[in-house]
């Protein structure tokens, strides 16, 4: 079983785990799989042990973006297409 790094170390970093990325949102780790597997949460794939890694401050943005719009009654659908949209 691996160590969890401190909070304080998670805030700081460029890339952040799946779990650590749950922590730093209030998201069950299942959710982040849910929406990572839809394509709506980008990752990287870290070296040889394939591990997901996440960039922690656009990851974070993304997950508020989609909570946002959860609690504005859309479906997983409609926020699919909302994401893919370009910035204006």
């Amino acid at each position: 079983m691996s160590r969890q790094r401190a909070m304080e170390v998670i805030a700081q970093a460029e890339y952040v785990s799946i779990g650590e990325l749950a922590r730093l949102t209030d998201v069950r780790y299942s959710t982040l799989k849910f929406y990572t597997e839809e394509g709506m949460l980008p990752f990287a794939q870290a070296g040889e042990n394939l591990t997901r890694r996440y960039k922690r401050e656009e990851s974070v943005e993304r997950v508020r973006q989609i909570k946002t719009l959860r609690q504005e009654g859309r479906t997983i659908p409609e926020i699919k297409a909302l994401l893919a949209q370009p910035e204006r």
